[in-house]
This record gives structure tokens, sequence and C-alpha cells, in this order.
């Protein structure tokens, strides 16, 4: 029970890594917000019980995110854990990626992070302690065709979390990223098995990771254990680009 009587906020929680940190935080005894644009949240808050709520939010909209704050205050008077898990990609070779497809993947991937850790900080800091993960991508670290607005989003990603980590210290808050390699969600679960099979045929694990194996990273760096890394980007990516 690392994460007993903790509030977290995760974003991105109704389904894949989101999902499977939500539950992973609640196995650990806290209280979490499921929010998520789509309303498949409401059936995992449920499905979690007493100790989680679902809040729809669009993380790139300012008043959204205020007002989902607010609901966890409301809902468990407090907040401790921001998990910035949004994040959408729409990918393009860039001569053919749209500025449309550019704006999307900004406005979520990055603004998104922006907007929900400017939110939550001023709590964090009244109460002189707080965790901030978000989550960054081997993509943001190493690039990769076909991504460039994903990859910029996540390299930012990677830039804001040090950032944070020098200027929330002072006031007891952490700032860490997650760094993804092929985790097995549903979108990579939908790809033709040759395309699986040369996939994990790279990664030196010989296998797709786990969405849960991200969901104990962030519960990880969540917790007590991790009071004193900060500024760090863990890749949880089965050495696929050692």
């Amino acid at each position: 029970m690392r994460l007993e009587n903790k509030v977290a906020i995760i974003t991105g929680a109704a389904n894949g890594i989101g999902e499977a940190a939500a539950k992973k935080f609640v196995a650990e005894g806290a209280k979490v917000v499921v929010a998520d644009f789509a309303d498949h949240g409401e059936e995992v808050a449920k499905n979690l019980g007493d100790s989680a709520r679902f809040f729809k939010v669009n993380v790139s909209d300012r008043e959204s995110v205020a007002a989902m704050v607010k609901f966890a205050i409301d809902q468990f008077g407090t907040v401790d854990i921001l998990v910035n898990n949004a994040g959408i990609t729409r990918d393009a070779m860039l001569h053919k990626m749209s500025e449309e497809q550019f704006d999307q993947v900004m406005n979520v991937n990055i603004k998104g992070a922006f907007n929900c850790t400017q939110a939550v900080y001023p709590i964090l800091k009244e109460k002189q302690y707080g965790r901030i993960i978000s989550t960054s991508s081997v993509s943001g670290i190493y690039g990769n065709i076909g991504q460039t607005n994903y990859a910029a989003s996540k390299a930012a990603i990677v830039g804001m979390t040090k950032s944070w980590a020098k200027e929330f210290g002072r006031n007891g808050v952490t700032a860490n990223a997650v760094a993804p390699g092929f985790i097995k969600t549903a979108m990579v679960a939908a790809m033709p098995d040759k395309v699986i099979a040369k996939m994990e045929a790279t990664i030196p694990l010989q296998k797709l990771g786990e969405p849960e194996d991200i969901a104990n990273a962030y519960a990880f760096l969540a917790s007590d254990e991790a009071k004193y890394i900060t500024g760090h980007v863990l890749h949880v990516d089965g050495a696929i680009m050692m």
C-alpha cells in the first residue's frame, strides 16, 4: 500500500496504460480521479469501486482542467499526485502532415501536460509535497519516422519535466517522466502479427511491454521510495533504444 491516503489525478485513464495505472494506484491504496475525454472512463472508475471517480476532461482546455482539479478536491479533499498520461498520435510523413495533425498532437500532448501541471502545482506547493509524473516516449528521445509531431511533443515533455524539477524542488515536489517503448496496447494489438513479430525482434527482451509495466513505473515514482528522484526520465522499453 505504497500510496495509501494519497489522491491522484491520472489523465488518459480510460484505457491502455492509463487504465492500468488507475488500477495499480487503487491497489496501492490511492484515491484516483480517472480523467479522460472518453466516456469509457466512467466504467473504468466504476469497476475500481469507491476509491475512484471519473471526470470527463479535455486537457487542452484550461477551463476543463480547472474543473477537473476542483472535482478532485470536492471528491477526495486534495491532490497529491498528477500523472500526465493523456496523449494522442496523428502520424504522417512530414511532407504529408497537415497543420491540423500537428496542432492536435501539440494541444493534447504538450499543452495538456502544461495545463494540468499548472492547475495542480499550487495545491502541491501549499502542502510542500507532491509528485508530477509525465509520459514521454522513446520517440521523444530518439525520433521516429512519420512522427514529427508526436516525437516533438514527447521531447518537450522531457524538457518541461527537467525544468519543473528545478522549479518545484524547493517546495517538496518532484517531477519525473517515463519513456515507454513498444507497449501491448489495443492500438498495437490491432497490427498484423508479422508487424508485431518484427517489432519484438528488435527488442533485446524479445517481447512487447505490458501496460502494467508502465503503471508500475508510475507507482514507484509516485511513492516515497522515489522521494529523492526528480528530473529523471525512466526508460521502460526492454532496452530497445540502448
